[in-house]
């Protein structure tokens, strides 16, 4: 990348000197150039590496994003900083494969990426101007649409976790203005939906109730977007707290030589709300 280019993308920071700035960016592509020296050295060596298909790290790919995700939820940069290496090496692994097929390689993949980046950011490279990030999130929106996708919603992947895809159709939604208002409709449409699953669990029906449950956590995941959280996170958040309690539970009954499973629940009240206070 000629250095003029790599003044550019470091001007944010005018105490870096223009050769220093080059010096960086410099260090950056030998980093990534001795990532493909490797990848192609191990797809050629190694009996394992050799053996590997899309198909076959496709299931290693999802969980090393699980394992990012975790690290960022435990705010563990150096696990994040090594969970984004182990992410970064199955991108080039997936390009090296595309590029023994001939069908494209890693460089097809960073130009299409800055394409795109380019065309889906007017407000920067070209002429249009923009309010705030509502409004760029909007033209991202149109510009897809423009690019020929037939829907809004169809870059939400079929494969996402419900949840997870719940939250991406309604930011895409609201990316062309189909949402509500304000915060007091949405909470007004989540106590209407509690209220129908409770009148459908009151009567027993099995496959209403679920639709109606459906219908609740749809809301609520609304209602949280509408207040700046993100539902994944804060489940997950419960999750490790709830995990953390219970094996506190688990050791203190251990210890004091008592079974869970003959424990009663007064029992084991106390271990928990001891475990609360932690």
């Amino acid at each position: 990348m000629p250095c003029t280019t790599a003044a550019n993308l470091y001007n944010l920071n005018p105490k870096i000197t223009f050769a220093g700035k080059c010096k960086i960016m410099k260090e950056k592509l030998q980093a990534f150039e001795r990532l493909l020296l490797i990848m192609d050295e191990l797809r050629e060596q190694c009996p394992w590496d050799m053996k590997q298909t899309w198909q076959t790290l496709r299931h290693l790919t999802i969980e090393e994003t699980y394992e990012l995700a975790d690290a960022i939820i435990n705010n563990d940069t150096t696990e994040v900083k090594k969970e984004l290496g182990d992410i970064m090496l199955h991108m080039v692994f997936y390009a090296r494969i595309a590029s023994e097929e001939k069908l494209f390689d890693i460089a097809d993949v960073l130009h299409a990426i800055c394409d795109k980046l380019i065309a889906r950011h007017p407000h920067i490279y070209g002429d249009v101007k923009v309010a705030d990030a509502d409004e760029v999130k909007k033209n991202w929106e149109q510009l897809k649409l423009k690019e020929g996708k037939t829907s809004v919603l169809a870059g939400v992947p079929v494969s996402l976790p419900s949840l997870v895809k719940a939250m991406r159709i309604q930011e895409k939604a609201r990316g062309v203005g189909f949402d509500w208002d304000n915060k007091n409709q949405v909470w007004d449409k989540v106590l209407e939906e509690l209220a129908e699953f409770k009148r459908e669990a009151d009567a027993g029906n099995q496959l209403k109730m679920q639709d109606e449950f459906g219908d609740l956590l749809f809301s609520l995941i609304n209602y949280a977007r509408f207040i700046d959280i993100n539902p994944e996170e804060a489940l997950e958040r419960t999750n490790k707290k709830f995990i953390k309690r219970f094996t506190y539970l688990e050791s203190q009954a251990t210890i004091n030589g008592l079974k869970l499973s003959e424990m009663t629940l007064e029992q084991m009240d106390v271990y928990w709300n001891e475990a609360k206070k932690l």
